[in-house]
């Protein structure tokens, strides 16, 4: 029953939101559980058992009645960090920490533009997300998180203009969206070394070689409408800069270059510098 009052409540404060993966405000709730150690799963945005569960620890926790409905006198026992919410209440700058803070980065991540861990600290990487954010929409690029960002994250996430192909004859593994407390802004295809990479859109490869952050060997590819797809890890690249390439044509082999626990293709998309979902569009 308390279960299904807290669903309940979800779908209340889900209703007048525009955001389409999981609400900010819930995934703030969860990063505030996570730091009181009573959270340990991702952070998605979505009212679950798991995070029912958690909301009731800290109830009992603070003599409060066990519910697990996060109103006010709940978010008041997350102590500071409760106090700053919702999104939207308070311009939000570098520095700055609290419940709203992750709203933000929570809702960056999902328009493309992650920050990190969703820590609810409005540290380098927030304001960097924030400001490419901010370019990418066309509103003023000044770091704050005000009335105009809100808006504009509360518009529907970017999404592929064009059509793919697999890059990969295996299956994908980690899809694009949260994983525990950071973001993962591709698909992943584990698959042997050595197994064929191919052009998921026909267009012109922009770079090609070892690429710095993790990537290890990595090739880009322009495709129209301002698209392009990103192929990182590989153990062989057989493409330079320059060429065109044609959909399904082979542009290197599945490797574990970089920050790589084992093999596989890491597969991004970006629509005009957003990190978007490939899965889709891809056939």
């Amino acid at each position: 029953m308390r279960i299904a009052v807290a669903t309940v409540f979800a779908l209340l404060l889900l209703a007048p939101s525009a955001f389409a993966a999981g609400d900010p405000e819930i995934a703030a709730l969860q990063v505030g559980l996570r730091q009181k150690g009573l959270y340990g799963g991702t952070v998605d945005g979505v009212l679950g058992g798991d995070t029912v569960a958690a909301v009731q620890k800290l109830q009992r926790r603070a003599g409060l009645q066990v519910d697990g409905v996060p109103g006010p006198k709940t978010k008041k026992a997350l102590g500071r960090y409760g106090k700053r919410s919702p999104l939207g209440k308070r311009v939000l700058t570098s520095g700055m920490r609290g419940w709203d803070v992750a709203a933000l980065q929570f809702a960056l991540a999902w328009h493309g533009f992650p920050s990190g861990n969703l820590d609810g600290h409005f540290g380098a990487a927030t304001d960097r997300a924030l400001r490419r954010f901010q370019a990418w929409s066309g509103i003023p690029l000044d770091g704050l998180a005000g009335t105009s960002t809100v808006a504009a994250l509360k518009a529907p996430d970017p999404t592929c203009p064009i059509s793919l192909v697999s890059p990969v004859a295996a299956p994908y593994s980690d899809r694009f969206g949260p994983r525990g407390n950071r973001f993962h802004t591709g698909l992943d295809f584990p698959a042997a070394s050595g197994t064929p990479v191919v052009a998921a859109a026909s267009g012109r490869v922009t770079f090609a070689g070892w690429s710095m952050g993790g990537w290890g060997n990595l090739v880009t590819i322009a495709h129209p409408g301002g698209t392009r797809t990103l192929y990182a890890h590989l153990s062989r690249v057989a493409v330079s800069v320059g060429t065109l390439v044609q959909a399904g044509a082979r542009i290197g082999r599945v490797g574990s270059t970089g920050r790589s626990t084992g093999p596989h293709l890491h597969f991004e998309v970006h629509a005009r510098g957003a990190a978007v979902d490939p899965l889709p569009v891809l056939g």
